[in-house]
């Protein structure tokens, strides 16, 4: 259970809470990076990896690059998407992948 912390901001003018939201924001950013960069670690260029499209449907897919923010993927049936890490699922492919000069070659 999370810690909740009881932070007085009554004195503080606006200038000053300005400068917080500003912290605030910059510190949030800094988190979804970390674990936007975690949640790549787990993939390299030529996984195989599945994902939800925003209409319902699981679409697999190969990985391409890493984005600051997402994974470039295509999918099996040539569509090229950038979806956030923490969204894709790795899968197992009983072919073997590999990335050739920036292209997926199946052995």
């Amino acid at each position: 259970m999370k810690r909740v912390m009881n932070i007085n901001i009554d004195h503080l003018d606006a200038d000053e809470l300005m400068a917080l939201n500003q912290r605030i924001i910059e510190r949030l950013k800094m988190l979804e990076s970390l674990h936007a960069h975690q949640s790549m670690m787990q993939f390299h260029p030529g996984s195989r990896v599945s994902f939800d499209t925003p209409q319902g449907e699981r679409a697999l897919a190969t990985v391409m690059k890493f984005n600051r923010k997402t994974v470039t993927v295509v999918t099996d049936s040539g569509e090229r998407w950038n979806v956030s890490p923490h969204l894709l699922s790795a899968i197992k492919d009983t072919a073997k992948s590999s990335v050739i000069d920036g292209r997926i070659e199946n052995d």
